[in-house]
């Protein structure tokens, strides 16, 4: 049926396949019967073949069993869902939690949730896909700005002022750390700004009804685990959870494990749970999931050489690059794109470095405009590997 489709993709060089690894998730995987050392993981921490999650995961699916057997709302949860969000709500700083089955289940449930009709979202030209699904389901005006342009932000904030009167919600939408540049949102900036706007007449009105300050909707999935401490963008940059802001986050990533999260006040929380209709209609995720997730979050709080670790890897990483010629591309983050040319060089960038051992997959439209390698480092790597990886680079 789609058989001219597929034959353009290959054309195009953008037709993917499918590889599975035949090891446990880390820093040195097997694929295809070979070992690699791992540079396209989000598995930042090194979490998710952690002994002691892989041991909470067990000791869970021994007490509940593996799969839950209906949503959240029927009979799917389970004591430990419940004890999870309330401590990824302490570990946010905020006061309720609400688990989601993935960050794009979060996303496209979270923001119709809390937009629609009427309203105006401002997000960011480079959002995550599950962002932009999110706007679109939400079917509120949705206004783009330049990737991490304040000034432009603020235009377009105050041109619907006014022109609006100040009716209907205004939601500013950004990712905190961007999944193929590596770059972070400059939210001191964002925040200010809504402290400004929410001091003028500009006070919109939330789902649950009564004035509150323009709603800022963060997704932290690639910040939680890795900036501030651990806890994730806000606490990077010093700023309080105001109930006016929204996070999400994952614990697919950095914290090993599998689902997401929302987390903010409570009767944002309470509005998700009966609007939120990726959360209301999905099977909830198993309670092995959910003790994984808590052991994970136990983890970077108690050992916080985790990230410290992670840190001090990422650094050497960037500094060796640029001693051999690459430019990290503006990263500020454990993400570092590798930008060479068109796509015909990306890919072969990648299988140079696979025929060397090394798994980094060339990332091409219509993920990305500009072909990459998006090369991720992790608190797992040794100093060889990152040596191997840096000897790749520097033969070709």
């Amino acid at each position: 049926m789609f058989f001219r489709e597929l034959e353009r993709l290959k054309k195009d060089n953008l037709y993917r396949v499918v590889m599975d690894r035949e090891s446990r998730p880390g820093s040195r995987i097997r694929i295809g019967g070979r070992e690699f050392i791992n540079f396209a993981s989000n598995d930042y921490l090194g979490l998710a073949g952690h002994p002691e999650i892989i041991k909470a995961a067990l000791e869970a699916t021994d007490e509940f069993g593996f799969g839950s057997g209906a949503s959240r709302l029927l009979s799917g949860g389970s004591t430990i869902h419940a004890v999870l969000e309330e401590r990824t709500a302490r570990f946010k700083s905020t006061e309720a939690s609400l688990i989601f089955n993935s960050g794009y289940a979060a996303n496209a449930g979270m923001i119709p949730s809390i937009a629609g009709d009427g309203d105006v979202i401002f997000s960011d030209e480079l959002n995550h896909a599950s962002i932009i699904d999110g706007c679109r389901l939400s079917r509120a005006k949705t206004l783009i700005y330049r990737h991490r342009d304040i000034e432009h932000l603020e235009g377009l904030i105050k041109g619907e002022l006014h022109h609006r009167s100040g009716k209907g919600r205004f939601i500013i939408v950004t990712d905190t750390v961007f999944s193929m540049d590596g770059d972070i949102a400059p939210l001191k900036e964002i925040y200010d700004l809504c402290l400004t706007l929410n001091s003028c007449k500009g006070e919109v009105t939330t789902p649950i009804g009564g004035p509150t300050p323009i709603i800022l909707y963060l997704d932290d999935a690639h910040g939680t685990g890795v900036l501030g401490d651990g806890k994730g963008a806000l606490a990077h940059f010093g700023i309080k959870p105001e109930p006016w802001i929204i996070q999400m986050g994952t614990f697919s990533k950095a914290l090993g494990s599998f689902g997401a999260f929302v987390a903010g006040s409570r009767d944002v929380i309470e509005w998700a749970i009966n609007t939120a209709r990726s959360f209301m209609f999905s099977t909830a995720i198993p309670a092995c999931m959910a003790a994984a997730s808590l052991k994970a979050i136990e983890l970077i709080e108690d050992k916080p050489d985790l990230v410290g670790r992670l840190w001090r890897n990422r650094d050497s990483l960037v500094c060796a690059l640029r001693e051999i010629g690459y430019d990290a591309g503006g990263s500020e983050s454990p993400i570092i794109p590798l930008k060479i040319g068109g796509i015909e060089d990306a890919l072969n960038l990648s299988r140079h470095l696979y025929e060397r051992g090394i798994c980094a997959p060339a990332i091409r439209p219509p993920t990305v405009k500009e072909p990459r390698l998006r090369i991720t480092v992790t608190a797992q790597h040794s100093d060889k590997d990152i040596g191997s990886l840096i000897d790749a680079l520097a033969k070709i």
